[in-house]
């Protein structure tokens, strides 16, 4: 029995989940802006007791790795890291925007749709970070960091139509919402996502080096100058 714990704050969601081969014992999340360093390892200890299951007795600790926010990504791999570190378990990361689109999925199962699926994050401006797959998951187009403006995935839609989704996907509405190819939904960013992706991983031993792994921003953070 693989037992393995999920950790998603890559974006406003704080999310925790435990499972079970595959399956979900426990969750905690919420959306309230970047409350992670206060409730994430609340979060975690609460999960563990709902779920009946000791932190040490875990056998894996999974991490979305991003791209997202920089803050986000530090607090959350840094807490995985170290109870990798801690506990003597193998790290696994997950690819943020994949797992958003396995969201979508889950919230969808019971319904037939024959799109691509286009989640997205928020990357300020008019800037988002985004990925294109297949509803089998197949990476149909890379991660990249894309500017909307009415021309963007101009040659997707004319060929396909596309759900777009995630905290960034309003962006594309204002352009895109009288495209008939072009579908919206409301899915939030959540640890249940990263489950049977971080199971798959688990059972192929695709596992990270701790003392080396780094958050996935895609971008350099801008820092500016300090204000006196």
């Amino acid at each position: 029995m693989v037992t393995i714990l999920s950790i998603e704050t890559s974006t406003t969601v704080c999310s925790v989940a435990l499972s079970q081969d595959g399956k979900q014992l426990s969750i905690r999340e919420v959306n309230a802006g970047y409350s992670h360093s206060e409730k994430l390892t609340v979060f975690i200890d609460e999960v563990c007791k709902e779920g009946s299951v000791e932190l040490n007795n875990v056998d894996a600790v999974a991490v979305s790795k991003g791209p997202g926010s920089y803050t986000g990504l530090r607090i959350g791999i840094s807490t995985a890291k170290g109870l990798c570190y801690a506990l003597d378990k193998p790290l696994i990361a997950i690819d943020t925007l994949k797992s958003l689109a396995n969201c979508f999925q889950l919230q969808t199962l019971n319904h037939k749709h024959q799109t691509l699926l286009l989640p997205m994050l928020d990357a300020r401006r008019m800037e988002v970070y985004c990925s294109v797959f297949d509803s089998k998951l197949n990476e149909i187009l890379p991660v990249a960091a894309v500017v909307i403006d009415e021309n963007s995935f101009s040659e997707l839609l004319s060929t396909s139509r596309i759900t777009f989704f995630g905290d960034g996907s309003p962006k594309c509405k204002l352009h895109f919402q009288n495209n008939p190819n072009a579908l919206f939904a409301d899915v939030q960013l959540s640890a249940k996502g990263m489950i049977s992706l971080a199971e798959e991983k688990f059972q192929k031993k695709e596992f990270e080096d701790v003392s080396l792994f780094e958050p996935f921003y895609l971008k350099e953070a801008a820092v500016g100058k300090a204000v006196k």
